[in-house]
């Protein structure tokens, strides 16, 4: 069987992904990958997702320089949902969010609001050219 059939698509023929860094098991990132996109990680030994808003696929990085090795790729337990193990590599390495930030994940909720958690590591506007 081919590893790809046993994932459960959903109606627009993507999965949910979770990058999570190998090292400091900090969540990264949220995305989804299609087929395709999958089959390009896997060759490639990079992250590549589907990126819903441009209709195609995005290889992580290929703007910012802030790539994504894959080390391991998981399947949970229903199958509809895929975990990436990935070092963040690039210029700056260790920057994974578009807003210059180590994970997308930087807005914690205390006391009713969310509040700003996690620095700014490089403006954003240097770094989308």
């Amino acid at each position: 069987m081919d590893f790809l059939d046993a994932i459960k698509w959903d109606a627009d023929g993507l999965v949910p992904v979770i990058a999570q860094e190998a090292t400091t098991q900090d969540v990264l990132m949220f995305a989804f990958m299609n087929r395709e996109a999958v089959q390009e990680t896997v060759k490639r030994g990079e992250a590549v997702y589907w990126s819903r808003s441009r209709k195609r696929l995005w290889h992580k990085g290929e703007e910012s320089g802030h790539l994504q090795k894959v080390h391991e790729m998981r399947l949970d337990c229903d199958n509809d949902v895929l975990l990436l193990k990935v070092t963040q590599l690039g210029h700056e390495p260790g920057i994974a969010c578009h807003t210059g930030r180590h994970s997308c994940f930087f807005q914690k909720l205390e006391d009713g609001v969310w509040k700003t958690v996690e620095p700014v590591l490089k403006d954003p506007e240097s770094i989308y050219k």
